[in-house]
């Protein structure tokens, strides 16, 4: 169950910070809405990761907005293109 608390228990920010784990995030809300989450770096390798898949998502998204926004590529397109860069 995820730890979820108010942003105004940072004014306490020990006992928040006794709630972080690796794997084990802290949500918090501001006027009952998540904003923030902290999470524990001890284990880099995983928060690397995380950053990436991040970078990932944004990546993908502007992808889909572009498609939507200037049009789709059909396949043919795609392979030319790689085409001509093989070549050339």
């Amino acid at each position: 169950m995820p730890n979820i608390k108010p942003i105004s228990d940072l004014r306490n920010y020990n006992t928040v910070l006794q709630d972080v784990a690796v794997g084990s995030p802290v949500f918090l809300t501001k006027n009952g809405h998540g904003k923030y989450a902290i999470v524990d770096i001890a284990e880099q390798e995983e928060y690397e990761k995380t950053k990436a898949a991040l970078k990932l998502m944004c990546e993908l998204e502007k992808g889909r907005k572009s498609g939507e926004e200037e049009g789709w590529l059909t396949e043919a397109d795609i392979r030319s293109h790689f085409s001509k860069k093989a070549n050339g």
